[in-house]
């Protein structure tokens, strides 16, 4: 990501715990997963949407309320999905995806 402060500030309200932060690089947890961000200078950086990453939550739903109260950039719609999966994809603010999911019907 090009500016740290900036993306700790978005995945902290997003929900991300944060731990350790060294220099350039931080680490924030969510429900005792790791997520590693790692600052770049931004000519450095690729260009567009390169992957994304699913966190599975208990209430998908809930989550995507606080994206859509907070306002944030979406790539993909809240849906059921054949897959098994209610989810939806919110661009952090270098473009990467953070798809929130949980399983139809609330099953693990």
């Amino acid at each position: 990501m090009s500016d740290l402060r900036r993306s700790l500030a978005f995945y902290a309200e997003l929900g991300f715990q944060q731990g350790r932060v060294d220099g350039g690089f931080a680490v924030l947890t969510w429900e005792g997963c790791e997520l590693f961000l790692d600052e770049r200078p931004a000519e450095l950086l690729p260009r567009g949407t390169q992957a994304n990453v699913r966190v599975m939550v208990a209430d998908v739903d809930e989550i995507w309320d606080r994206v859509s109260r907070l306002g944030l950039d979406v790539m993909a719609p809240i849906g059921d999905r054949y897959y098994g999966l209610r989810d939806f994809t919110v661009l952090d603010p270098d473009g990467f995806g953070i798809r929130f999911a949980s399983p139809i019907g609330g099953a693990e």
